[in-house]
C-alpha cells in the first residue's frame, strides 16, 4: 500500500504537464541508432542537452512553479554538478538567485559551468557535512526554496519527459529503457513516461542503494564502507521515497556497473559515436556492454550526461 502511495504523488499527467510547461527551454536531444552484440538499440544523447545533462529539464519545470514571492526570495540547491548546473542555468534564465552547495571534490568542470552561469557555490566535505543539513540553514535564513536534486515531484515530471521524447520519435514505447541512477529522479520519471517499458536501471558497484533497496523492499542507504567511484553523478547515499516507490511500483530491476566498466563505456561510445559522456552519464551503456543487461531489438539507453573533466577524458580514449 505505501508503495502505490507515493507513486500515486507523481503521475504520467504530471509528466505530460511538464513537457508543456518547460516546452523550448530545453533540447529536444538526439536519438541515435546503434548495434551492440549484434542487437540494434538506441541511445538518448541527453549528454547533448544544456548544461551538459538531463538536470535542466526537471529544474526549469520546478522553478517555472515558483511564485513571484518565492522567486524573490531565491532558490538553493545541492549537488555534484549536474542538477547544481540545471538550476543555475534556469535561475539565471528567470532572474532569481541561486546558491549552491556543492562538495569539495565535485569535478572542476562541473563547478566552473555552474559559476559561470552566476550561482552562488558553497563547498562541503561529503564525508563529513550533510549538505541537506547545510541547505536547509541557508533556507531557513534567507527564505529561499530548497530545489532537491530527486526528491520532488515536480523534479521527477521534468526529467520524465526524456521518456516522453523517445516514445514519440519511436512512436511507442520501446521494449527497454536502461537508466543510470543516482537519486533515481530520471528513471523514475521515465517510468511514469513510458508504462509499456521495463525500466532497468544502472547504479555504480558500492553506490547501488536503489537496487538493495528494491530488493529489501524498503529503502536501503550506503554503507559507511562505500567505495571511491568515478561516477560522482551517481553518488547518491539514499533515494528518496518518491523515486522508490515509482521504482518499486513498476517491478524495475537495478544492476551495478564497476569504475572499469564505466570507462569501457565513456571509450566505446567516443571511438564508435564521437559523444563525449562523464562516467555516471556512461553507466547504462556500460551496464549493457559488459553484459549485465541484455535488451532486446529496439531497446533504448540513456546517456545522461557528458560532463567530463578534459584531463580525465583524455586518459580514458587514450588522448
Amino acid at each position: 500500500m505505501t508503495s502505490v502511495i507515493r507513486h500515486l504523488e507523481v503521475n504520467r499527467d504530471d509528466v505530460l504537464a511538464a513537457a508543456a510547461r518547460i516546452s523550448g527551454l530545453v533540447e529536444r536531444t538526439p536519438l541515435i541508432a546503434t548495434e551492440i552484440r549484434g542487437v540494434r538499440v538506441w541511445l538518448k544523447c541527453e549528454c547533448m542537452q544544456t548544461g551538459g545533462a538531463f538536470k535542466l529539464r526537471g529544474a526549469t519545470n520546478r522553478l517555472l512553479q515558483l511564485s513571484p514571492e518565492e522567486r524573490e526570495r531565491g532558490v538553493v540547491a545541492f549537488s555534484s554538478g549536474n542538477h547544481a548546473r540545471g538550476v543555475a542555468i534556469a535561475a539565471k534564465r528567470l532572474g532569481i538567485r541561486a546558491v549552491i552547495v556543492m562538495p569539495s571534490d565535485a569535478p572542476q568542470v562541473k563547478v566552473d559551468g555552474t559559476a559561470a552561469e552566476g550561482a552562488e557555490i558553497i563547498f562541503y566535505d561529503r564525508r563529513t557535512e550533510s549538505r541537506e543539513e547545510i541547505s536547509a540553514k541557508i533556507a531557513a535564513e534567507s527564505g529561499a526554496t530548497v530545489v532537491p536534486s530527486f526528491d520532488d515531484v515536480h523534479i521527477v515530471a521534468g526529467q520524465g519527459t526524456v521518456g516522453l521524447e523517445v516514445a514519440e520519435e519511436l512512436g511507442a514505447d520501446p521494449p527497454a529503457i536502461i537508466v543510470p541512477v543516482g537519486g533515481g529522479g530520471l528513471a523514475a520519471g521515465i517510468a511514469l513516461a513510458c508504462p509499456a517499458s521495463a525500466i532497468i536501471g544502472s547504479e555504480p558497484e558500492g553506490w547501488d542503494d536503489m537496487r538493495r533497496s528494491l530488493e529489501a523492499g524498503e529503502i536501503v542507504q550506503v554503507g559507511s564502507d562505500h567505495p571511491p567511484t568515478l561516477c560522482d553523478a551517481l553518488q547518491t547515499p539514499r533515494v528518496s521515497p518518491i523515486t522508490y516507490g515509482v521504482m518499486q511500483d513498476r517491478k524495475a530491476q537495478v544492476v551495478a556497473v564497476s569504475d572499469a566498466d564505466v570507462e569501457v563505456a565513456v571509450l566505446w561510445a567516443f571511438e564508435e559515436h564521437d559523444l563525449i559522456l562523464e562516467p555516471g552519464g556512461a553507466a547504462a551503456l556500460a551496464a549493457v556492454l559488459a553484459g549485465e543487461v541484455d535488451p532486446p531489438a529496439g531497446s533504448v539507453i540513456i546517456l545522461s550526461g557528458g560532463n567530463i573533466d578534459p584531463a580525465q577524458h583524455a586518459r580514458i580514449v587514450g588522448a
